[in-house]
C-alpha cells in the first residue's frame, strides 16, 4: 500500500495515488470533525495525515490536487442550517510540533520580510489555542446581526439564534465602534459545566459527550435554540474578519479593543520579542493547562504588527503570519489532587491518582494508575533509593500520558512547583475498607518482597467480596446478562447477594420477600423477570468458565482452560486439587506436569482449595449450579488419544508450541515432565534428564520422525 511507503521513496505514480487517498481520508475526517462534531480519530492522527499530504505536495508540486486538503478548510455547512458567506475567508493555521518548528517559523517570516534588526523588534503574540468551535460574529452599528460557523472556510452555517443565547456574546457593543465589525473567536465549554452537563445527560437516559469540544460544538449546532440556551456555552474573542475600520495597528491592540467593546478575551495572551520568550510562554501555559478550567490544545503565535501581517499574506489555506504550536497529543500536565487506595478482588491495595480533569488524546482524564507503593515513593524503608519511584505528593504538578487505549499514568513530576507543605504519602498498613492488616508478601525463594500490598481480610472484606462477585458474573465467567457492576454493588449493600451462591437463590428470596425486586428503584416487572431468566440460563456452565469464575489468583482464562482440559470434570479437578496441597503427593506432581502451569499457579490453586471458607462457598454454589465436563477432543482413531505425551530435546520439524497443538489435536495430553503416568516421550537431539527418566521408568521413547509417522501427519 502507498500509505506504508516513506515519502522520500514514493515514485511519481505512487505519489499521485497517495495524494488521492489522503484527500479522501482527510475529507472524510473533516466531515466527522467539523460537520458532525464526532471525530473518529485523534488530533494527532489527523495532523499526521495532513503532514504527509504536505510533504508529498512539496516533493511533487505538479501533483497537487485542485480543491484538495491544502486548499480546503473544515467541512461543507449542514443542510439543516441557512448559509452565510464569509466576506473574509476563515482559514486554518499551520502547525508547529516542537521548539525547532517555532524557530523555523520566525526565521521564515524574517526572510520573507527581509526583516533587518535595524527595523526594530519583530514582536509576536502568544495565546492559548482554545479547543472549541470557531464562530464569526457580525455587528452593524454595534448591533449583532449574524453569527456563522467556519463551515468550509468560505461558507458557514447560520447559527445567529443560538449565538444570542451565549452570555459571553454581547448583543450590542459598548463604546465607539466601527460601522461594520466582524469578531471571530471560539465557543467552548468549561470543565465544571461539561461535567454537570454529562451528569444531566446520563441522568435523563442520554449519552455523555466524550470531551468539552464535542459538547460545545454539538450544543451550538442545535436546530432548536432552546437546547443551546440550556447548555453552558462560553466565548473567547481573538480575531476578526471584515472591519470597516481597525481600532489599532497591532494584534494586541485590536484584542484590547475587543475587551473594551464587551467581549471576553484570554488573559494569558502575551507579546513576545524573541523565540525564547515565545517558548517560555508555551511551556508555562502547558503546565498551567489543567488549572485553566477549559480545554486548550496548544499556543497560537501571530506577528503583532498588522502592516507586517498584510505584507506576509496567505499561502493556500493558512496565513504566513501565524502558526499553532500544538501540545504533545498523548501527554498533558495536570494537578495531583489526591491519592486514593482501591481494593481489588485479590486484596491488592492499588493507589489511584485523582487528577484535575484534563483532556488528553480526545478523552477527559481525571484518574491515573499509580501501580503500587514503590511507584509513589522514592526512598525505601531502609533509606535505599527505590528504582522507578517518583516521590508523588498531593498538590504536585504532574505529567500524564495516555497512548492509545492504555490506562493513563503519571510519567513525571515537576518538583520545582511542589508546595512547600507537601507531605510524603503514607501508604496504609491496614485495609481502608475492612481494617484488616495489609502485607507485602515475601517470595521464599528469592527473598524479595512482592510489589503489591494485600489485604489479609479475604471474604470478610466487602471490597474483595464485591470485586469477586463482579468477576464471577463477568463476560468470560458466568456472563449473566443484566447483572453488572451496579447490580452487584446494590445487591451486596442491601444484603441480598453476599456470595456467588446467593445469586442463584435470588429469585426464591424475592418470592418470599415483601419488598419485591420489581418495586425497587430502576427495576420493573419485565427487567426483574429478565434477570431471573438470565440467572437460570447459567445453572449449567462449561468447566473452564466455572474455574475462571472462582477468581483464583493467577488463574486467568487461559489457565482455566488448561486445567479444565487436563482434568476433564469438576469432580476429578476438585479431588486432585485437594490432594495436591500436599507437595509430596502424586497429585502435586501431576498438577506441575501440566504444560503451561507453573509453580506459582499450582500454589495459588491448591491454597484456594485448602481454605475451609472457600470449600464452604463452593459446596453452596454447587448445590445451585453444575459445571459441564470439558469436551473431549474428537481425535477419531488417533493412536495417541487419551495418552500423556512429553516432548524433549530440540525439535527440528516443528516448534514446541506446534508440537503441543498437534498432540492436543489428536486427543493427547501434553505434560512438561516425565512421570509414571507418562505414556510417550518424543525425544529430539540434545534430550537430557527427561529422556533419562523415561528410560528409568521404561516409558516408550520415539523420535520426532516416528511421531509424525505415528499420528499420520
Amino acid at each position: 500500500m502507498t500509505a506504508d511507503i516513506p515519502v522520500n521513496e514514493l515514485s511519481l505514480e505512487d505519489a499521485g495515488a497517495e495524494l488521492k487517498r489522503l484527500a479522501g481520508e482527510i475529507a472524510k475526517h473533516d466531515q466527522h470533525y467539523h460537520g458532525a462534531d464526532a471525530p473518529i480519530i485523534s488530533d494527532a492522527e489527523y495532523d499526521a495525515l495532513r503532514r504527509r499530504n504536505l510533504e508529498i505536495e512539496t516533493r511533487f508540486p505538479e501533483l497537487m490536487i485542485e480543491d484538495g486538503p491544502s486548499t480546503s478548510v473544515g467541512a461543507a455547512p449542514s443542510e439543516g442550517f441557512g448559509k452565510i458567506v464569509h466576506k473574509v475567508p476563515m482559514l486554518s493555521l499551520d502547525n508547529a510540533f516542537d521548539d525547532a518548528d517555532v524557530s523555523d517559523f520566525v526565521g521564515r517570516v524574517r526572510r520573507f520580510l527581509r526583516f533587518d534588526p535595524l527595523m526594530g523588534v519583530l514582536a509576536v503574540t502568544a495565546e492559548p489555542k482554545i479547543d472549541g468551535l470557531s464562530l464569526a460574529l457580525r455587528y452593524e452599528k454595534g448591533e449583532l446581526v449574524s453569527a456563522a460557523t467556519r463551515g468550509d472556510g468560505a461558507v458557514g452555517e447560520n447559527v445567529t439564534a443560538n449565538a444570542r443565547t451565549i452570555s459571553d456574546i454581547p448583543h450590542k457593543l459598548s463604546g465607539e465602534v466601527p460601522a461594520v465589525v466582524e469578531v471571530r473567536g471560539e465557543v467552548y465549554m468549561a470543565h465544571p459545566d461539561f461535567q454537570a452537563l454529562n451528569e444531566r445527560m446520563l441522568g435523563n437516559g442520554g449519552k455523555a459527550f466524550a470531551n468539552p469540544r464535542n459538547a460545545a460544538a454539538g450544543s451550538l449546532r442545535q436546530l432548536n435554540s432552546e437546547i443551546t440556551a440550556s447548555r453552558p456555552l462560553r466565548f473567547f474573542a481573538y480575531a476578526w474578519g471584515e472591519m470597516s475600520a481597525l481600532p489599532a495597528d497591532t494584534q494586541m491592540g485590536v484584542v484590547d479593543a475587543f475587551k473594551k467593546w464587551g467581549f471576553e478575551v484570554n488573559p494569558l495572551m502575551r507579546r513576545c520579542e524573541s523565540v525564547e520568550a515565545l517558548l517560555e510562554v508555551y511551556h508555562s501555559i502547558e503546565e498551567e493547562r489543567a488549572t485553566l478550567g477549559y480545554d486548550i490544545d496548544g499556543v497560537v503565535y501571530k506577528i503583532d504588527r498588522l502592516d507586517l501581517q498584510e505584507r506576509l499574506g496567505f499561502v493556500s489555506r493558512s496565513p504566513r503570519w501565524a502558526i499553532a504550536h500544538k501540545f504533545p497529543a498523548e501527554q498533558a500536565y495536570t494537578i495531583l489532587n489526591d491519592i486514593e487506595i482501591q481494593v481489588g478482588r485479590t486484596g491488592a491495595l492499588t493507589p489511584v491518582a485523582k487528577l484535575e480533569p484534563v483532556t488528553v488524546g480526545g478523552v477527559v482524564v481525571s484518574n491515573a494508575t499509580l501501580h503500587n507503593e514503590d511507584y509513589i515513593k522514592a526512598i525505601g524503608p531502609n533509606g535505599e533509593q527505590i528504582r522507578g519511584g517518583k516521590d508523588l505528593r498531593k498538590g504536585d504538578t504532574v505529567k500524564i500520558q495516555r497512548a492509545g487505549d492504555v490506562i493513563p499514568q503519571i510519567v513525571d513530576v515537576d518538583l520545582e512547583k511542589r508546595l512547600p507543605d507537601a507531605e510524603e504519602f503514607a501508604f496504609p498498613q491496614t485495609c481502608p475498607v475492612c481494617g484488616s492488616h495489609a502485607v507485602r508478601e515475601e517470595n521464599p525463594k528469592t527473598g524479595r518482597r512482592d510489589a503489591v500490598m494485600r489485604c489479609t481480610g479475604g471474604l470478610i472484606c466487602p471490597a474483595q467480596a464485591t470485586e469477586k462477585l463482579k468477576h464471577f458474573v463477568s463476560r468470560n465467567a458466568f456472563d449473566i446478562e443484566g447483572f453488572g457492576d451496579k447490580q452487584v454493588d446494590a445487591f451486596y449493600a442491601d444484603g441480598l447477594v453476599q456470595s456467588p451462591a446467593d445469586i442463584f437463590t435470588l429469585e426464591e428470596m424475592d418470592r418470599q420477600s415483601l419488598t419485591k425486586l420489581r418495586n425497587r428503584e430502576g427495576w420493573g416487572a419485565v427487567s426483574a423477570r429478565n434477570l431471573f431468566a438470565a440467572i437460570n440460563e447459567r445453572r449449567a456452565i462449561d468447566l473452564h468458565r466455572f474455574i475462571f469464575a472462582l477468581g483464583i489468583r493467577h488463574v486467568g482464562e487461559g489457565n482455566a482452560k488448561l486445567l479444565a482440559r487436563a482434568y476433564g470434570s469438576w469432580n476429578v479437578f476438585y479431588k486432585s486439587m485437594s490432594a495436591a496441597h500436599d507437595h509430596s503427593s502424586e497429585a502435586w506432581a501431576e498438577l506441575n506436569d501440566i504444560d503451561g502451569v507453573g509453580t506459582i499457579v499450582a500454589e495459588a490453586v491448591t491454597e484456594f482449595f485448602a481454605e475451609d471458607h472457600n470449600r464452604e462457598q463452593l459446596d453452596a454454589l454447587l448445590s445451585q449450579v453444575t459445571p459441564r465436563d470439558a469436551e473431549a477432543v474428537d481425535a477419531g482413531d488417533s493412536p495417541v488419544a487419551g495418552k500423556t505425551v512429553v516432548f524433549t530435546g530440540s525439535l527440528e520439524r516443528m516448534t514446541r508450541d506446534e508440537a503441543k497443538a498437534m498432540a492436543e489435536r489428536f486427543g493427547a495430553k501434553v505434560s512438561g515432565s516425565v512421570s509414571k503416568k507418562t505414556d510417550l516421550v518424543v525425544a529430539g537431539p540434545g534430550a537430557g534428564s527427561k529422556l533419562k527418566k523415561a528410560q528409568e521408568l521404561s516409558v516408550d521413547v520415539i523420535s520426532e520422525d516416528d511421531w509424525f509417522d505415528l499420528v499420520g501427519a
